[in-house]
């Protein structure tokens, strides 16, 4: 398993981004027979390939949703108030009815090392991240559009299915 280059993986975003995402659009419209087994396939290859450590990007660059729940354990596992837990970290994003950090990158994040400070109580959005086979694929195409340009996992896998299908 190499290392990210999120460098190199920019460039290559910016070159295929529109591509990646007209070949998602055909999916989504007309799914290959079988589209669920080979997506699983293909997501076990990926994380045959894919360091996280190495690479963060989604962490430094992303916020995730915070649910009640997600705010609760949080907050309890920094011996906090769930309101005090709002009040440093989150805001609230009317739009969309979501709390979200008010920084980036995550401040539980220690850029030196990529890992996460609060990694045994992260929010379910983290825990699920980049949520590659969370639903059928075909419900979820909007996401993994969004994602490739952020994560190299999600790039990868669209790369992959570009090659299968």
């Amino acid at each position: 398993m190499l290392p990210i280059n999120i460098r190199s993986f920019k460039q290559k975003v910016r070159y295929h981004q529109k591509k990646f995402k007209r070949f998602l659009g055909k999916v989504e419209k007309n799914p290959p027979v079988g589209l669920h087994k080979s997506v699983a396939l293909i997501d076990a290859e990926v994380w045959k390939q894919t360091d996280c450590l190495s690479c963060a990007n989604c962490c430094k660059t992303m916020t995730p949703t915070f649910t009640a729940r997600d705010i609760k354990r949080i907050a309890a596992f920094l011996q906090m108030k769930p309101q005090e837990f709002k009040d440093k970290w989150l805001y609230y994003d009317k739009k969309d009815g979501d709390w979200m950090n008010t920084k980036q990158p995550c401040q539980f994040l220690n850029v030196k090392d990529n890992k996460c400070s609060i990694y045994e109580v992260r929010p379910a959005d983290c825990a699920g991240f980049p949520h590659l086979t969370k639903k059928k694929m075909t419900d979820y195409i909007h996401v993994h559009q969004q994602n490739i340009a952020y994560c190299p996992a999600t790039y990868k896998m669209v790369e992959m299915m570009m090659e299968k299908l």
